[in-house]
């Protein structure tokens, strides 16, 4: 059970759920690649090779654990997000004070599907999710959820 699940509200249902994108594993992957490199060039390339390799391995480590504990989700009354394990960042907005969602991405994000929201509430208040899956589509089922309740 998560964090959006134990949280809800007498009546509440959830209508949507998200997720970080898999591109989060990119860096790492990259860094796995790069170090796989210098320990294949032979003598004397291990000692370059393997600070690339244990930095590749924390950095897999922590996307993995931020891909695990990240929750995306809009009910039929919030808009609920949850990112961090540790140092936790939450945002539970009621969708009547929700004034818009903003969505921004890449080129890569556009060919991939991932993005950055913005969720902007009443009194300009406005948080920032990174690299979240499909964030037109959360856009688009926060906005459908609002015009339901107006």
């Amino acid at each position: 059970m998560g964090y959006i699940d134990e949280n809800l509200m007498n009546g509440e249902q959830v209508v949507h759920r998200s997720k970080l994108h898999w591109i989060v594993f990119l860096g790492p992957l990259i860094f796995t690649i790069i170090s796989f490199m210098f320990l294949a060039g032979g003598k004397g390339s291990a000692l370059s090779g393997g600070p690339f390799y244990l930095i590749a391995l924390i950095w897999a480590v922590s996307a993995f654990i931020s891909f695990k504990t990240s929750e995306f989700g809009i009910t039929n009354k919030r808009v609920l997000i949850k990112v961090g394990f540790i140092r936790r960042n939450s945002l539970e907005t009621l969708l009547t004070k929700v004034e818009g969602i903003q969505v921004n991405q890449g080129i890569l994000g556009r060919i991939f599907n991932y993005g950055t929201i913005m969720v902007k509430g009443t009194g300009g208040t406005s948080n920032p999710f990174h690299k979240i899956e499909a964030p037109m589509e959360f856009r688009k089922k926060v906005q459908e959820q609002i015009a339901s309740i107006q």
